[in-house]
């Protein structure tokens, strides 16, 4: 993994399966396979936080499992 990077993956999401998958931001921009993990670097963060701000993208719903 790349310092500094943020890996989004469907399987450690607690929302993985639920109707809020439809409405993610990762399936907004990719419509990839649902399990593939989206990596994505600070400069991209960035970029997406200000077209999530702008109303642009929808927002980012991962929510990391816990244990």
């Amino acid at each position: 993994m790349v310092a500094g990077a943020l890996t989004i993956s469907c399987d450690d999401c607690v929302l993985d399966g639920t109707e809020t998958c439809n409405d993610c931001m990762v399936s907004y921009l990719l419509e990839r396979d649902p399990h593939d993990a989206v990596v994505i670097d600070a400069d991209e963060a960035r970029a997406i936080r200000l077209l999530e701000g702008a109303g642009l993208v929808p927002t980012l719903r991962h929510e990391r499992r816990v244990g």
